[in-house]
């Protein structure tokens, strides 16, 4: 039986999310913008991010000291989910608002709070993320870039790969080596850094679309202040794990494709037992994300529930991209007036890297298995 406080939350939530579809229908069709399949990645405004902002639906958990509305991780968790399933234009304030702003309110100094955190309340301070480097695959412990102590400050030298929106972004949480350890996770440290200082160079990486968002990012000396130095020196390891729990196990993790569903449902008037299958499969998913949320919001870092739902929502929208050209085979492009070919065609040229991205699926059973071994 359901507690009234829980019935009222869950009636508070269905008013947000309400307000939030009408809100991304209203400001796509008066802008002109398309849905994009894996918009949180590709597709941005500036104009949707400062909306989205000054409805207090950028940073939302955030506290009002530092320019946040104070929203609950599940009310943010309702917030994203319609983002993702109208295909809105959020990537240039996606890394900030999922990352970044709850790495400063976990690790931040009180001057780097104040710094940061307001403009990314307001939809308008974006970061990168500086975690893998060239060559070193879903390894994030070969770590090659270096922080060095350079008087009352840093040299960085090194570089990052695939770095979302690196070219239009203002800053970059960045992983370095700062001491020698035995153990490749031990010695490393977070910084956030600048992209328009001196000794920083950003590198298009264009995707097979002929699309630009992946950039190498290097640092040639990049001198850093030590306010630069997020968290405890030799911490950065377990902050980044934090860190990782949440790019893992938001929705964007199997409500990329929403876009192409949705389409999908659409024009499919009957509907096969396969589909019925697809989004069961789907809201089990959906219900163990949300777990993960609520356990964030409470300061855990579940990082093995996280690594599943990354493994499960990932190959889920593998499905999705087969269901649809077997149920309504066109032929994909990305240039075509028709919504449901161009979904398509975006679904399927980001299909290879869906498994790979925030960690191959294979390193992420690796995780499951050894937390189960206890090793």
């Amino acid at each position: 039986m359901i507690d009234v406080r829980t019935a009222v939350r869950r009636a508070a939530a269905e008013e947000l999310r309400a307000r939030v579809r009408a809100f991304a229908e209203r400001e796509m069709a008066s802008s002109g913008a398309d849905a994009h399949c894996d918009a949180w990645m590709t597709s941005y405004s500036a104009e949707f991010s400062r909306a989205l902002g000054a409805r207090g639906w950028a940073g939302m958990t955030i506290p009002a000291e530092y320019g946040g509305p104070g929203r609950t991780s599940m009310e943010r968790y309702v917030v994203i989910e319609e983002l993702l399933a109208a295909g809105a234009p959020v990537a240039l304030h996606w890394f900030a608002d999922r990352q970044v702003g709850p790495a400063l309110l976990r690790h931040g100094s009180p001057a780097q709070r104040r710094r940061y955190l307001p403009g990314i309340a307001r939809g308008e301070c974006y970061f990168a993320i500086g975690m893998s480097e060239p060559d070193s695959g879903s390894d994030l412990a070969a770590v090659r870039t270096r922080a060095r102590r350079d008087g009352g400050g840093w040299r960085l030298e090194g570089a990052k790969t695939w770095s979302s929106h690196a070219h239009l972004a203002h800053h970059m949480l960045v992983l370095a080596r700062t001491d020698p350890a035995e153990d490749r996770r031990a010695g490393l440290s977070q910084f956030l850094v600048d992209l328009r200082l001196d000794g920083v160079q950003i590198r298009p990486i264009t995707t097979q679309d002929g699309r630009r968002h992946f950039n190498e990012v290097v640092f040639d000396g990049v001198r850093l202040d030590d306010g630069c130095l997020l968290g405890t020196r030799g911490q950065g390891w377990s902050q980044v794990m934090a860190e990782l729990a949440l790019e893992r196990s938001g929705p964007e993790r199997f409500l990329s494709t929403m876009p192409l569903l949705r389409c999908l449902l659409r024009r499919t008037e009957a509907r096969p037992k396969e589909l019925g299958v697809l989004l069961a499969e789907l809201r089990s998913i959906r219900a163990m994300s949300q777990s993960v949320a609520e356990a964030l919001g409470r300061g855990e870092t579940p990082t093995v529930a996280a690594a599943v739902v990354k493994d499960l929502g990932t190959r889920f929208e593998g499905k999705v991209v087969e269901l649809a050209r077997d149920l309504l085979p066109v032929v994909p492009d990305l240039a075509s007036g028709d919504e449901y070919a161009r979904l398509l065609a975006e679904a399927v040229v980001h299909s290879p890297d869906r498994t790979l991205r925030g960690g191959t699926n294979e390193i992420l059973r690796g995780i499951v298995a050894r937390t189960a071994a206890g090793a």
